[in-house]
């Protein structure tokens, strides 16, 4: 996962500070194969291995198109920012997805189109840049 770097003025000191990256989720490619399974079944899959898959493939996202300009979130599992482009750091950011978290497990593995996802309203995008369909599927 690419490195995301916190830039603060430099302190009298002349040092920055940098954030260190998330650390993935160890659990979560076992995660994102027991929904899949539970899917490929036709199962509902478990509520903690889905929340798992999700927050992890929220992070393959990030990696895959680091950035600050969008924020996806996918309620009560997680939020991240990633997309390249003009930096958003107060209030609400102008672009915005919003899904949850059984939506964007099955975009982020090709089992659902971004066009069809927007318009059956399971995806809701605000903004110019608002628009992950490059990068995906990922898994």
């Amino acid at each position: 996962m690419a490195a995301r770097e916190h830039h603060q003025a430099p302190p009298p000191g002349g040092t920055v500070t940098f954030v260190p990256p998330r650390k993935p989720d160890p659990n979560g490619p076992a995660a994102v194969a027991e929904v899949a399974n539970a899917l490929d079944q036709g199962e509902e899959p478990p509520r903690a291995a889905l929340r798992s898959a999700a927050r992890y493939l929220l992070q393959l996202l990030e990696a895959v198109a680091p950035g600050r300009s969008v924020e996806m979130r996918v309620p009560p599992v997680a939020a991240v920012q990633c997309v390249a482009g003009p930096r958003h750091t107060r209030g609400t950011p102008p672009n915005v997805i919003e899904t949850d978290p059984l939506t964007w497990f099955r975009l982020a593995t090709g089992r659902l189109g971004w066009a069809e996802a927007i318009q059956s309203g399971a995806v809701k995008a605000s903004g110019a840049r608002a628009d992950v369909s490059a990068y995906l599927p990922l898994a």
